[in-house]
């Protein structure tokens, strides 16, 4: 794992488990403590990732004591790794369709903005062998039986890691109480009779399953509903809330596009501000060199303070065109609107403070 200082500031996300009520007794279930935080290098960039662990407060419930976590917030890695999946799985394609060395590996990586070194790609090499090598040995079983012991069951998680367009898809089954893999394999189909055959095995060994939690893919609800059709089934909450706010993302979308077309005027008035700043320079040196009675009949030019006032709105007006969000919790659209409007308040203010919209014409740029 690389130490905290390499990994640099990240945006936080917090995870609550998908399990809203206690699978035994219904009741809702409350926040225990922090089962764990930690930076997170992904193919999307680096996150820090923080799994709220969750417990039943029914004293009566024969599971009190069980804490239940995110399995959203599992499948972002291995245990004790600082990378994602989509990483590991992006090494394994570089290794064994490409035959790329551990130092290509490395330079891939660092060219993607994921900070590693040609030593620890052999770790993440290592670690994506591992991850295929998992199979329901004698000690999975025994952790399977453990966890059924103290929870009365068993809660499974599918996810499929792509790390580019066209690649086989890695798809890993996990124990969420335990966050043990279980199973874990290249497929070229994610057909959902073809993750049936992944699976079988697990539903053959016997464990009570009370709970089932997958991402959005269509052919992985489908396979478990095959399966097992009485277990209740959750999608993870990014997926769930992604799909409800759909429609408000395509509206939000449009907005932004409108926005951004109304701004497409900018660089003119950049130009203008440049043209009239070194209007002004030019005349404040003139001004040093003539004469107070030369200059009393000159005309009046924009103080270089005004201009540079212009240059700031300009520069915050650039920024909004940057503006991207993180849907959709966070609607570009939504976001620029909200900060156009600030932005022409301030405007209108100072205008009407130095009593200049008449004279400059900056206002009626801008707006």
């Amino acid at each position: 794992m690389l130490s905290k200082n390499r990994l640099g500031a990240a945006p936080k996300i917090y995870f609550r488990p998908e399990m809203k009520n206690c699978p035994h007794c219904g009741i809702r279930l409350k926040r225990s403590h922090t089962a764990w935080n930690k930076k997170i290098s992904t193919l999307s960039g680096v996150i820090h990732a923080w799994s709220m662990a969750y417990a039943c407060p029914n004293v009566d419930c024969p599971h009190a004591g069980v804490t239940y976590k995110s399995a959203e917030a599992e499948a972002l890695s291995m245990k004790h790794s600082s990378y994602s999946y989509d990483v590991l799985c992006l090494v394994g394609e570089l290794r064994f369709k490409q035959h790329r060395t551990c130092k290509e590996i490395a330079d891939t990586l660092n060219e993607r903005g994921i900070v590693t070194s040609e030593r620890y790609a052999q770790t993440l090499y290592e670690r994506y062998q591992t991850l295929l090598a998992a199979s329901l040995d004698d000690y999975v079983k025994q952790i399977l039986a453990e966890t059924t012991a103290q929870n009365g069951g068993i809660i499974l998680s599918m996810d499929g890691v792509q790390p580019e367009k066209g690649n086989e898809m890695l798809y890993v089954i996990r124990e969420v109480f335990s966050g043990t893999i279980l199973a874990a394999q290249n497929m070229k189909s994610g057909a959902a009779a073809e993750l049936r055959t992944l699976i079988d095995p697990i539903i053959e060994l016997g464990y009570p399953i009370v709970g089932i939690v997958s991402d959005g893919q269509v052919s992985i609800r489908q396979a478990f509903e095959s399966l097992l059709p009485d277990v209740p089934y959750q999608y993870c909450q990014y997926h769930y809330l992604k799909d409800i706010a759909k429609p408000v993302v395509d509206a939000d979308r449009k907005l932004k596009m409108e926005l951004k077309k109304s701004m497409r005027g900018l660089r003119d008035i950049e130009r203008k501000i440049e043209q009239t700043e070194k209007k002004a320079i030019t005349e404040a040196q003139a001004s040093a060199k003539a004469s107070p009675l030369a200059l009393s009949d000159a005309p009046e030019a924009p103080s270089y303070k005004e201009v540079q006032v212009a240059k700031g709105y300009a520069a915050a007006v650039r920024a909004l065109l940057l503006e991207d969000g993180e849907p959709p919790l966070d609607l570009p659209g939504m976001l620029i609107y909200e900060r156009a409007q600030a932005i022409q308040a301030s405007l209108q203010r100072c205008l009407t403070k130095k009593r200049a919209s008449s004279s400059s014409g900056y206002g009626q740029n801008f707006q």
